[in-house]
């Protein structure tokens, strides 16, 4: 195990979910749908708690939560970016856009997000004792919920695309109706929607 990596997967993780929590308070301020605005601010809860979970990890194992890796920097300067494109999607006068362009940034977010803690888990089996005592107890709590904010919101920007195309949407989305929460779950979904 390569500890040096295995140290910037979490300062990229701590970075992802601070800037996961401006994402979706940015995400819940372009919501239209009060279900899909519901589960944001639900989400929203949830990165908030991962933050405190990241840095808890750090604790125990004697990471500054405050410096600097270039793979930080860059996980930052995107998730400003996805803040930016939002606002002005909102400033541009179309809500239903605004909404698309959101549900869009927070799918690209979680796919990071989710990507970060599928990877931690497969470190629990080689991690330094204490990194792997510090990161189970976190990552059973929030793998399954980073894959329903991933698969769900995936499921709603492409219904919010329907919608907008003037096809067929379902709203809320399949994956929010049978609580999709694994990427077989979600591929399914997909393939029934692409034969309606």
């Amino acid at each position: 195990m390569n500890q040096a990596q295995l140290d910037e997967l979490l300062y990229q993780a701590l970075e992802t979910e601070i800037g996961g929590v401006q994402i979706y308070e940015a995400a819940v301020t372009c919501a239209i749908n009060a279900d899909l605005k519901a589960e944001w601010e639900k989400y929203l809860a949830e990165t908030r708690h991962h933050v405190e979970i990241v840095n808890d990890i750090f604790a125990q194992i004697g990471l500054d939560p405050g410096a600097e890796t270039p793979g930080r920097g860059a996980v930052r300067h995107l998730g400003e970016a996805m803040v930016m494109a939002m606002e002005q999607a909102k400033s541009a006068g179309l809500p239903e856009a605004a909404e698309i362009v959101a549900a869009e940034c927070v799918v690209l977010a979680e796919t990071k997000d989710h990507q970060n803690w599928e990877l931690l888990g497969h470190t629990l089996d080689n991690a330094p004792d204490a990194y792997a005592a510090a990161i189970r107890p976190g990552w059973e709590e929030v793998e399954g919920q980073e894959d329903e904010h991933l698969y769900h919101t995936r499921g709603w920007a492409r219904e919010l695309w329907f919608q907008s195309l003037g096809l067929p949407a379902q709203l809320p989305p399949p994956e929010e109706e049978q609580d999709v929460k694994s990427m077989k779950e979600a591929a399914a979904v997909a393939e029934q929607r692409k034969n309606q």
